[in-house]
């Protein structure tokens, strides 16, 4: 419960940043969503979070950013000897650009799991880095994501483990729904068996600032991602509502 506090105080306290002149821009968001869903998987058992960041970006295509969520998922398989990880905490950098017609996007992100928890015997730090690569042209976007570290959902020597995804968005005009569709593909180094598909489809609206949004996923998972009674990738609707400043 004091982890959870210690975010949203973190949270609230961004808001407060001074906004930057000329080519520099901060933004902050806050967001809660009925269940936190990443790549197909359930992060808190298909139960709530309370979600936010920080982004700083500059003129010259430049970006970085921190983004935090509570989470579950790490206690959840068993993969803690003692204690626990409830907050996840990542950091962020890269650089935009465009060629053409095709925008692009490098740069590279860690994620930090938050927490006294031990690692089990069998498991390793969920802690990982990655770096990724994105094009997009017109309403479609293909992105390339590969890990520096091992600790790929606490498995060992999973360094090299890869995803890649392709996804599309469409604003309709008159509405001003924005509509949108993915699949992505996650390989694990070392660990193919648990490798799987995953897919979303989305639509969300602006309500004056307020993001109002729904999304149904589902993945190809086997049934050995159900533990204690809980299907990470089964197919769910979940609800958003995003703030940003």
């Amino acid at each position: 419960m004091l982890k959870k506090k210690m975010l949203v105080v973190a949270l609230a306290s961004a808001f407060s940043l001074p906004a930057l002149a000329g080519d520099h821009t901060v933004t902050a968001n806050v967001g809660f969503v009925t269940d936190y869903v990443y790549r197909g998987l359930t992060q808190t058992a298909h139960k709530p979070a309370l979600q936010g960041g920080v982004d700083y970006s500059h003129a010259s295509g430049f970006y970085a950013g921190l983004w935090g969520s509570n989470v579950s998922w790490i206690k959840d398989q068993g993969a803690l000897a003692t204690g626990d990880k409830t907050i996840e905490l990542d950091t962020y950098l890269g650089y935009k650009g465009a060629a053409a017609e095709v925008s692009y996007d490098l740069g590279g992100i860690r994620y930090n799991y938050l927490g006294d928890g031990k690692a089990a015997s069998g498991f390793t730090s969920a802690d990982t880095l990655e770096l990724y690569g994105a094009a997009t042209y017109k309403w479609f976007t293909a992105k390339y994501s590969y890990s520096l570290l091992d600790g790929f959902l606490t498995f060992p020597n999973t360094k090299g483990t890869s995803y890649f995804d392709i996804s599309g968005s469409y604003t309709l005009e008159d509405s001003g729904v924005v509509l949108g569709a993915h699949y992505g593909k996650q390989d694990i180094k070392n660990a193919s068996s648990y490798s799987y598909g995953d897919y979303k489809l989305s639509a969300s609206k602006d309500f004056s600032g307020y993001v109002v949004g729904a999304a149904l996923t589902g993945t190809d998972v086997s049934s050995s991602w159900t533990i204690n009674g809980v299907e990470w990738g089964k197919t769910a609707v979940t609800l958003s509502v995003l703030r940003a400043f």
